[in-house]
């Protein structure tokens, strides 16, 4: 049974709302505006995957004792972590963006044809 199908049977969600199964080879050409869409999604996942691998870092450090630790602390840490990451993928990171960045941009071409 096609995607189309489903939708219609309302295997999707009561079948409210068909579904174009070639929807994804509308995407516009790559132009500036689309590498620059590109290049924000893949320092936004290099963020995100630098934030992850730092925690077990941080994990094995004990709070200090004048903080005390606690819940405040696992909070702020993880923002911190965070801010720690983005400043990374700003700086250029690993080299994760850029190539999410042509990958993103050559699904398109390839979708366009």
């Amino acid at each position: 049974m096609s995607v189309s199908s489903y939708a219609a049977a309302g295997a999707l969600g009561g079948g409210a709302a068909e579904i174009n199964p070639l929807s994804y080879r509308q995407a516009p050409r790559a132009t500036a505006a689309n590498w620059d869409e590109a290049r924000k999604v893949g320092r936004d996942f290099e963020q995100m995957f630098l934030s992850q691998m730092m925690q077990p870092m941080f994990e094995g450090i004990e709070p200090n004792p004048i903080t005390g630790g606690g819940y405040a602390e696992k909070t702020m840490r993880s923002l911190q972590l965070d801010e720690f990451s983005k400043s990374m993928a700003k700086a250029g990171g690993i080299g994760l963006s850029e190539a999410i960045a042509r990958d993103i941009i050559r699904m398109q071409e390839k979708a366009n044809g």
